[in-house]
């Protein structure tokens, strides 16, 4: 098997991301394993798609550091691979950490997926799915029973009316990940909502979101395959994300950690409601943040921690998955690369 991640840039990977997990599991194998920067994605003068892409040059590595660190030093093998000739390519580029600094890089990964795809590569997700959940305004989609209520917007007078409604409303802009810009309004704090609306909305629309009382006690990151949980050996992928003392930001690296997660009825429920559109959008692989009996966020892009529910579960999810890429690339080739990419990527 012959796969690709694309990803925002190889410098900035990290051993703990769920990418280097999917990359390492696959050369372990014998697979072809590619890193494609998103810079290094081309359209060739003979319209096929290719890349610069990087590969580990030794045949096993020791741990995720060391394979890591062969694929960013200087011995890593560089091709200028066919991407048209790649059995799955996988979205691993999040839009959002360059919708600022490196605009023309924010779509370009879904656009060179599309046309991949096109030529018959499996591109997971789905890059037409992708490209409607750009921002959170995707969210708005799914069933409002699973939803905090929520106001888009870009009015001043629009968010404060909306904080004068609720209690507690959280702020934080429409497109973003890791907690940046993200700020708990309270009573008291109405004499800064100003300030905090223009740190907000300065990039963008802002999102008016109902607090969520059950957010206090942090929330859970649940994985779905193929619009399901993602369960192997009888553990789910999930763990819980506590933020740190007086931050209502739970991302790890906004000073939060982890522990196991307890999958309950009410989360269950939450992944069966979201899984028709899901699957619709052909999202083979995405994460749930769950607080009691409501989402706060689905996560289509690059979505992270695989790791993490790995070290807690004693499970190897990371390899589980490269068994589904392997099942449905032979499914793509038994049927001659006939099967739309949406309904592969979640079959």
């Amino acid at each position: 098997m012959r796969v690709a991640f694309v990803v925002n840039e190889i410098q900035t990977e990290k051993s703990s991301y769920t990418t280097t997990r999917l990359a390492f599991e696959a050369h372990a194998r014998g697979h072809e394993a590619w890193y494609i920067a998103a810079e290094d994605l081309l359209y060739d003068i003979d319209e096929s798609v290719r890349a610069h892409a990087y590969r580990a040059p030794a045949p096993r590595y020791e741990d995720l550091k060391s394979y890591l660190a062969a694929i960013k030093g200087e011995n890593a093998q560089r091709e200028r691979i066919q991407v048209d000739q790649l059995d799955v390519l996988m979205l691993r580029n999040d839009p959002s950490i360059d919708a600022i600094e490196r605009p023309w890089a924010q779509t370009i990964g879904l656009q060179f997926g599309q046309a991949a795809a096109r030529r018959g590569v499996l591109v997971l997700n789905d890059p037409d799915g992708l490209a409607k959940a750009l921002n959170k305004l995707y969210f708005q989609f799914f069933p409002a029973e699973v939803r905090p209520k929520a106001l888009i917007t870009r009015q001043p007078d629009d968010i404060k009316n909306f904080v004068r409604e609720h209690r507690q409303v959280v702020l934080k802009p429409l497109q973003g990940s890791g907690g940046a810009s993200v700020f708990l309004v309270q009573n008291e704090d109405v004499p800064n909502l100003n300030q905090m609306i223009e740190a907000v909305s300065r990039d963008g629309y802002v999102v008016a979101q109902e607090y969520l009382p059950a957010a206090a006690g942090g929330d859970v990151r649940l994985f779905l395959m193929n619009g399901s949980p993602f369960v192997h050996e009888g553990r789910h992928a999930a763990f819980r994300r506590i933020g740190a003392e007086g931050d209502l930001r739970s991302n790890i690296h906004a000073g939060g950690h982890i522990e196991r997660a307890e999958i309950t009825a009410d989360m269950l429920r939450i992944a069966e409601l979201v899984r028709p559109k899901l699957v619709h959008d052909g999202m083979f692989l995405v994460g749930l943040d769950i607080a009691g009996d409501k989402l706060l966020e689905i996560n289509v892009f690059s979505p992270g921690g695989l790791n993490s529910a790995q070290s807690l579960e004693n499970v190897n999810f990371g390899a589980r998955l490269v068994d589904e890429l392997e099942s449905k690339v032979s499914r793509h080739r038994a049927y001659g690369k006939t099967l739309p990419n949406v309904t592969l990527a979640t079959l």
